[in-house]
């Protein structure tokens, strides 16, 4: 007789259980079927090591700093992730770097970030002329942040001895590629040697240059017989005609 009767009760006891399920929980539970999103932490790591493999092939130290994500920003977990610069872009100083996701769903952001590059440059050592031919007296080596320098800049010797200036510098100015010009190896009216050269054979003749040139650059020269060509001006007076 006992037991009959709390057989109601147990089953009363089951079934209140049943719906007695805090709404928190409810939630937690249908939360785990929602996809996952992507870590910030990631982000800025997939960023970052773009960008110093970017800067590898730069001379000196380098620094990198890539901005905390947004909290707020809600991405869905990616498992193939591009980072990119826009294009236009340099590698170094305050930039913009994107992280593209191309699956499982497809998303784009841009990080901001900076790259410090610290490194040798070269300056005037004295006062300079227009014209003026270089060597290495002329050239002092300092060494700083040239990630906040304009494009360019002189970082070796090689790039400015021997080159002359398009313009003045006073002592301590900025050597820059732009303002430097290699020196003239064929000169308009000069009498040059005409080298033309293709697979398995060489043939060389005079001619007249109708152009200055600096080394590497094109030039053009008349033949004997009249014929204009174009070649490549090397050292010497020669022009390269390659077929």
């Amino acid at each position: 007789m006992d037991t009959l009767f709390l057989r109601p009760v147990l089953l009363a006891i089951s079934c209140s259980a049943l719906v007695s399920l805090p709404a928190d929980a409810q939630v937690q539970a249908q939360g785990t079927e929602a996809s996952p999103n992507q870590s910030h932490t990631q982000l800025k790591k997939v960023a970052a090591d773009f960008l110093q493999q970017m800067a590898s092939n730069q001379p000196g130290e380098v620094k990198i700093s890539v901005n905390e994500v947004d909290s707020r920003l809600n991405l869905a977990a990616c498992q193939d992730m591009t980072a990119f610069l826009p294009p236009g872009s340099k590698p170094w100083g305050k930039l913009s770097v994107g992280v593209r996701c191309n699956t499982p769903k497809t998303w784009q952001i841009y990080l901001q970030a900076q790259v410090q590059v610290t490194s040798d440059y070269y300056v005037a050592a004295k006062a300079l002329q227009n014209g003026q031919v270089l060597n290495l007296d002329d050239l002092s080596k300092v060494r700083g942040e040239v990630s906040s320098l304009p494009a360019g800049i002189i970082m070796s010797p090689e790039q400015a001895i021997g080159k002359s200036l398009s313009m003045s510098l006073a002592s301590g100015s900025l050597l820059r590629m732009d303002i430097l010009k290699s020196p003239v190896v064929v000169q308009q009216g000069q009498t040059v040697r005409i080298v033309s050269q293709g697979p398995g054979f060489q043939v060389a003749t005079e001619g007249q240059s109708l152009s200055n040139s600096a080394d590497g650059q094109t030039a053009k020269a008349r033949t004997n017989s009249g014929q204009t060509v174009s070649g490549i001006a090397r050292a010497g007076g020669i022009i390269e005609v390659n077929y």
